[in-house]
C-alpha cells in the first residue's frame, strides 16, 4: 500500500457555519460544493479538506451519529498547519481568531524545539499551527523533513 493521504473528511453538525468559516473567514474557496451537504477543499498538492454533514457521515459509516462525537466533546483528530517562522505561526492563528476560531493553545516555544499554538473551528476540530526550525517549508508550502 502507498504511503499516502488524500482526503481528510470531517462530519461537521452545521454545513454551512463550516462553510463561513472555512471560505468567508479564512479566505479559503471551495474545489466543489453541494449546499448543505459537503463541501471539498483543495488544501494543497493533493490533498482535499472535505466538510461532510455528520448525520450524512454516520449513514455512510453504517453508525448512529451520537458514536461519531458528542457535541460537547473534543473531536479525536488534530490537523496540522506548517509555516517558515515563528512569526507566521502568530499571523495565522491571529486570522483563526478573528474568522471565529477559538485559541484553545496560544502558540508557545514547544519542548520538542518548535513553535506552536491549536485552535478550534466551529465544531472543535483542533487545528495545529506549527513552525520546526529543522523542517523547511517552501514559498509554496511544501514541506520537507
Amino acid at each position: 500500500m502507498d504511503q499516502r493521504l488524500n482526503f481528510i473528511s470531517l462530519g461537521v453538525r452545521d454545513v454551512s457555519r463550516s462553510r463561513d468559516f472555512y471560505l468567508t473567514g479564512l479566505g479559503w474557496q471551495a474545489h466543489h460544493e453541494v449546499p448543505g451537504e459537503v463541501i471539498f477543499l483543495q488544501v494543497n498538492h493533493g490533498l482535499i479538506l472535505s466538510l461532510w454533514n455528520r448525520d450524512a457521515m454516520a449513514a455512510e459509516l453504517g453508525v448512529d451519529v451520537g458514536q461519531l462525537q458528542s457535541p460537547s466533546g473534543v473531536p479525536p483528530m488534530t490537523l496540522s498547519h506548517n509555516v517558515g517562522s515563528a512569526e507566521e505561526v502568530d499571523a495565522v492563528v491571529r486570522d483563526a481568531q478573528k474568522a471565529g476560531a477559538v485559541v484553545v493553545h496560544p502558540p508557545k516555544k514547544q519542548s520538542w524545539g518548535g513553535y506552536s499554538g491549536y485552535f478550534a473551528d466551529p465544531d472543535g476540530f483542533r487545528w495545529e499551527v506549527a513552525h520546526n526550525p529543522t523542517w523547511l517549508v517552501d514559498d509554496a508550502g511544501h514541506v520537507t523533513v
